[in-house]
């Protein structure tokens, strides 16, 4: 794992005596001894050895924290001298993103104009409301902190600055009301809340009242509670990691989850040290004995405690890795599972807790009602229709202040309001790509040009009349499932659709009107295979590279025309031989082909229902093997997002997949007989487990495909020269 965020110590004391701090209250003293203020030749040594790093692993970006103690103590004009710095040296070689965490006392419009120039953002720790922020975070004469650090947090979201204003940082007291916290701080309008639970190991566990085993899990499930409740309406990134690793997704964190950490930290002295919440361990527990002047961080990334940090599973104690929750815990925080007799080699202290928050999440979001689409294929079709148009509606709205977005959102309101286009829409918006933009644009504001594409296609195909202007990214101009318009460059455009006649006009006083004889206008290509389906061979979205091998050039003439004899040839075949199969397929909704490289196989990407890539050089005989297996696949997937088939994070959905995996295997192989049998042992096996699981952990639905992979493998076992069949109920 490469080491991608530096925090950097520009400053060793603070101006609050907040009870909490690892840095002053806990077990590592070495802040006495270091430099009150980092130096200019530490912060030139430390942004050399950056870039150089940087430059050596390729790094398309790196995150500089400026830290302390309190880091605005430094001033202004120091604050800008070490930002420009970091700037001159770094920014030649790779993106620099520059961030500052603070207690916001000191914050006034002299630093905020030095983070404006140089866009640092800003996070500004805040416990609460008065009476809970007050009770551990007074400054050194024992005076409230609040008053000044909400002024603060005021200049940062005025008008000016509120591009800067990254979030609140709360240190969790259970002594606190949860909501009253909640409220307080989302009263100061964030872009994102993070909820920390104070610093502790085994040897100084934290603060828990007598028989409350779960007190922090049950303060925080308070305010997931009344988050939901409210409609999610400000991040919070505790309760988003949970929610995003439940679902297989990566954790947001460094506080759970399994992923690496790719943290270093420079003290004002330059010497390099672990991450700072190992000084609640034990004194020199954060040390490495390396510093910027005789060290690299490549040097640094090899020490033995850093390489504790990035060992996943692996690096867990034998209690955690038997937890059904590791995936979402991660054992959690490294320096809280400290003990003096076990080092790191413990769960966490927090370990109740963490478990409680982890299945009291998982339990909350999950709907254990039967859905219609594990029966049915059309239900199936009709829900992920549904699904594109809450991403698309989620997305507008995340982005509404956008530029472009809300011409975007007023395109799609228009075309669905009109007379017999909303067909015409659904049908647009379940081309398989046009998922992949509606996921890419719930993260990143400026992917508003491919779904002003796809309101264009949707005007074309319904023959509804459509203006709309966009900034495109791009020198070509693909409408989905439609086919592709190149312009001279990328740059401002202007369409209008009328009675489907479609014309372009761009920045340079170009315009086009796509059709067939149209110089710089490519359809997507079709291709008709057995009982009439028309496959859509695309080749040209600039979408379509979502698989995990490489996606062919587009292809030429004599090259299309292979291609298509393949395909036509392998649905042929597959009539032939597995007619029960091709059923199986349709279920998977297979609308739209994507040559990949040469070499490559057959592949399902991160992208809708209904894609599938080839390789270009194919076998149809591959095909035929391949494509019920696939198909399984392509439908599980589908059956996940629209519907809850478990509890999240629980064994009893990894078994579902394999279960269902294995099935396919045996399909694949159903001319190899060792394979097929070792397919269907295996499968079995998976649903053995799956039935000796605790009945909570299935929702209805997922109990119904538990009983139709059964049932399927019962057939398929009753098939076999010995069967197996009766040793299962």
């Amino acid at each position: 794992m490469k080491l991608q965020q530096l925090v950097l110590k520009i400053h060793s004391r603070c101006d609050l005596a907040c009870d909490h701090c690892y840095v002053y209250e806990h077990a590592d003293q070495s802040w006495k001894g270091r430099p009150t203020v980092i130096s200019e030749e530490t912060v030139g040594r430390v942004a050399e050895r950056l870039a150089a790093y940087a430059e050596a692993h390729e790094l398309p970006s790196v995150s500089v924290i400026l830290h302390g103690g309190e880091p605005l103590l430094v001033g202004p004009s120091r604050m800008r001298n070490i930002c420009a710095e970091l700037k001159r040296v770094i920014t030649p070689v790779t993106t620099l993103d520059l961030r500052i965490h603070t207690n916001g006392v000191q914050l006034n419009t002299r630093h905020l104009n030095v983070f404006k120039e140089f866009g640092v953002k800003v996070s500004v720790s805040l416990d609460g409301d008065r009476s809970s922020n007050d009770r551990h975070r007074l400054d050194r004469r024992g005076r409230s902190s609040y008053e000044r650090a909400v002024k603060g947090i005021g200049l940062l979201r005025s008008e000016e600055y509120r591009h800067l204003y990254s979030g609140l940082l709360c240190t969790v007291d259970v002594a606190n009301d949860p909501i009253a916290v909640h409220e307080a701080l989302v009263a100061l309008d964030p872009p994102r809340i993070d909820y920390l639970l104070p610093h502790s190991t085994w040897d100084n566990p934290p603060p828990r009242p007598a028989g409350a085993p779960t007190v922090y899990a049950d303060w925080l499930l308070k305010i997931f509670d009344h988050w939901q409740q409210q409609g999610r309406t400000v991040p919070v990134r505790t309760f988003d990691s949970v929610l995003s690793t439940l679902r297989g997704g990566p954790s947001l964190t460094e506080a759970m989850g399994l992923a690496p950490s790719d943290l270093a930290v420079v003290e004002t002295d330059g010497s390099f040290e672990q991450a700072d919440s190992l000084k609640t361990a034990y004194d020199g527990a954060a040390a490495t004995g390396y510093d910027v002047v005789e060290h690299g961080f490549d040097e640094f990334a090899l020490h033995p405690g850093v390489r504790a940090r990035q060992s996943g599973l692996e690096g867990l104690s034998d209690t955690c890795r038997s937890c059904p929750v590791v995936e979402s815990c991660g054992g959690g925080l490294y320096a809280h599972r400290y003990s003096s007799e076990g080092a790191f080699d413990n769960p966490s202290v927090f370990c109740e807790d963490l478990r409680t928050l982890v299945d009291g999440v998982a339990e909350r979001i999950t709907d254990r009602a039967l859905s219609p689409v594990v029966a049915s294929t059309d239900d199936l079709v009709w829900h992920q229709g549904e699904l594109n148009r809450t991403l698309l509606a989620a997305a507008a709205d995340r982005h509404r202040a956008e530029p472009d977005w809300s011409g975007v959102w007023r395109a799609f309101l228009e075309l669905d309001g009109a007379p017999d286009v909303a067909p015409h829409l659904d049908r647009t918006l379940a081309h398989p790509y046009v998922r992949t933009a509606l996921r890419d644009a719930l993260h990143d504001p400026a992917s508003a040009a491919p779904l002003a594409a796809t309101a264009v296609a949707v005007a074309v195909r319904a023959r509804a009349d459509l203006e709309l202007r966009w900034d495109h990214p791009a020198a070509e101009l693909h409408l989905p499932a439609l086919g592709t318009l190149t312009l001279r460059e990328a740059g401002p455009v202007a369409v209008s659709v009328k009675a489907g006649e479609l014309r372009v006009s761009t920045l340079w006083g170009d315009e086009f009107t796509p059709d067939a004889a149209s110089a710089g206008w490519r359809p997507v290509p079709t291709v008709p295979v057995a009982d009439g389906t028309l496959l859509l061979l695309d080749d040209s979205d600039p979408l379509r590279d979502c698989y995990s091998v490489p996606v062919a050039e587009p292809l030429g003439p004599s090259g299309l025309a292979r291609f298509a004899e393949r395909l036509r040839r392998a649905y042929v075949l597959l009539e032939e031989r597995h007619p029960p199969e091709r059923g199986r397929v349709h279920a998977a909704a297979l609308t739209t082909v994507t040559p990949l490289a040469s070499g490559t196989g057959v592949r399902l990407g991160a992208h809708g229902l209904g894609a599938i890539g080839l390789a270009v050089d194919f076998e149809p005989e591959d095909l035929v093997r391949e494509l019920p297996r696939a198909a399984r696949t392509a439908r599980l997937r589908a059956l996940r997002e629209t519907a809850d088939l478990n509890v999240p994070g629980n064994r009893a959905g990894r078994l579902l997949d394999e279960a269902s995996g294995e099935l396919g295997n045996a399909a694949y192989w159903a001319d190899e007989a060792a394979e097929h049998a070792a397919a269907l042992e295996r499968a079995g096996r998976a649903l053995d487990l799956l039935a000796a699981r605790p009945a909570h952990e299935l929702t209805a639905t997922g109990a119904v495909l538990a009983d139709e992979l059964r049932t399927e493998l019962r057939q398929a076992e009753s098939a076999l020269p010995t069967s197996r069949s009766g040793q299962r109920g």
